[in-house]
């Protein structure tokens, strides 16, 4: 038994590697991440058109990295390996090329492959030459053929990114408060891409249960259902539950709608509470505006969505009011099946989408420049490349991180080979080290088989900073229509 536990033990490692959780969510970003990030984007509409043209734009198409390479001064162009990057004290990188598209006036006009800048490539992935080669062949470019990669190197430094350990997106947790006019709380972090925005939903000990949101605190539910089409009390009862013991606590918050008789009149009663001036035409639209864009945009953003989030809202209602009633327990914020971990793609991702809305505005910028004097630029002219380039680089460099998050890029720890493959499956929490944060810290019986439960550093780290089991591997979450077609294809209702 001893020899087969051995042997699987081999073939996991063999197989899988240490850091292969970071190069593959590398990999994705390289061929998913970065096109969607695009995707999101679209287009470029510029305010000030050249003239004799009545609608023009820039499309965006399809995106490409490269391999890594070096431009010599010379103006040649040779390809770079990870150790001449260390030597030379240089950021081992690819190029990115964007597809653009001009149409004007309906007519589009061929399309253009322009560099848009240059992306650090992760050791070991698959743009870095090191992925393909042999052991042998290893060694003949200086590297170490039981390096594991997973790393970066920026101006000549070894920087890994960190897993972040975070509370599951799009998920309400439920908890009781013991103090204060609220009973039970649920709170939820919808995320889309490019969004994340908390949610509070609050049952008060009167049985009313108020919905707060970015700058919308407090709203009633019942409310926010008719303002998102649930007109009736039928409609707004089914979608909170069918469940007749549940009966008195829905009918409290149909009460609690006060002043509304239809959709518009919710809406303008929620512009109201916002102190929204202007005309109620003003009010109205505004409020849809935020609804659609800031309520629940893991649902959709689109006012198609408005109905399947007033259900949402219906069923976070539900198990607010069981949980009074204790038909269901508080949710445990610590149990791992409530966290994810953001590898290095997705923190990839993150960056990459700051800094190409950098780079779009700044070429909507320079091409209205241009524009206003006359001409009409060549779509080279308005890129600068380096800003996309710099702001990657600069942000590998430092660990200062979108959304104001730091330590997320670390020096590689190069002290012996355990403590590097330690650093390379760090887990970090975003919790603050300065705070006891004590449940958090403690080891829970979910860690099993999924983190080490010794190695984390005494002190104020203890048990913020953890480390990823030997034999753990990391799951990668899968796409929502695929998960919707395989519901639809069982029998399960659903929309289109």
């Amino acid at each position: 038994m001893d020899d087969l536990g051995e042997e699987i033990v081999k073939s996991f490692f063999a197989e899988y590697g240490m850091v292969r959780h970071h190069i593959d969510s590398f990999n994705r970003f390289v061929t998913k991440g970065i096109q969607a990030v695009v995707d999101e984007t679209g287009e470029l509409i510029p305010a000030i058109i050249p003239q004799g043209a009545k609608e023009y734009k820039i499309r965006f198409g399809k995106i490409a990295v490269g391999q890594p390479i070096v431009k010599e001064a010379d103006g040649s162009v040779n390809p770079l390996y990870p150790l001449e990057a260390r030597v030379r004290q240089i950021t081992y990188e690819a190029p990115i090329t964007l597809e653009l598209i001009i149409e004007s006036d309906g007519v589009r006009k061929e399309p253009r492959i322009t560099e848009i800048g240059s992306l650090p490539i992760m050791l070991k992935s698959d743009p870095c030459y090191l992925s393909k080669l042999p052991g042998a062949k290893l060694v003949e470019q200086g590297e170490d053929p039981s390096d594991p990669g997973g790393y970066f190197i920026i101006n000549g430094t070894e920087r890994v990114l960190i897993a972040i350990e975070d509370l599951g997106p799009n998920t309400p947790l439920i908890e009781t408060k013991k103090t204060g006019p609220v009973t039970h709380a649920a709170r939820l972090f919808s995320e889309a891409p490019g969004f994340r925005i908390p949610h509070l939903f609050e049952r008060i000990h009167d049985g009313t249960i108020r919905v707060s949101f970015g700058r919308i605190t407090k709203i009633p539910v019942g409310t926010l259902q008719m303002a998102l089409g649930l007109e009736s009390d039928e409609e707004i009862s089914s979608s909170i539950s069918e469940n007749e013991d549940l009966a008195e606590d829905i009918m409290v918050n149909l009460e609690a709608i006060e002043e509304c008789n239809s959709a518009e009149d919710a809406l303008d009663w929620i512009g109201r509470q916002m102190k929204i001036g202007q005309s109620r035409e003003y009010r109205i639209q505004r409020v849809q505006e935020l609804l659609d864009q800031y309520l629940l945009p893991h649902i959709g953003r689109l006012n198609s969505a408005r109905k399947e989030k007033a259900i949402y809202l219906g069923r976070i209602s539900e198990r607010l009011i069981k949980r009074h009633y204790d038909l269901i327990q508080d949710d445990d914020k610590d149990h791992y099946a409530n966290k994810r971990l953001k590898l290095a793609g997705e923190l990839m991702e993150q960056l990459f989408r700051a800094a190409f809305k950098a780079i779009v505005n700044d070429m909507k910028y320079s091409f209205e420049r241009i524009t206003k004097r006359g001409r009409e630029p060549p779509i080279e002219t308005i890129i600068r490349s380096q800003l996309l380039t710099s702001r990657l680089q600069s942000a590998l460099a430092t660990g200062y991180w979108v959304g104001s998050r730091t330590g997320v890029s670390q020096h590689l720890q190069r002290l012996n080979y355990l403590d590097t493959l330690s650093h390379l499956r760090r887990v970090l929490s975003p919790l603050t080290t300065s705070q006891p944060h004590f449940e958090a810290r403690e080891l829970h019986p979910t860690h099993w088989g999924k983190l080490c439960a010794s190695e984390t550093p005494e002190g104020q780290n203890i048990g913020l900073r953890k480390n990823l089991a030997l034999i753990a591997k990391v799951t990668h979450g899968a796409e929502d229509e695929q998960i919707r077609k395989l519901l639809l294809a069982v029998g399960v209702e659903g929309g289109n």
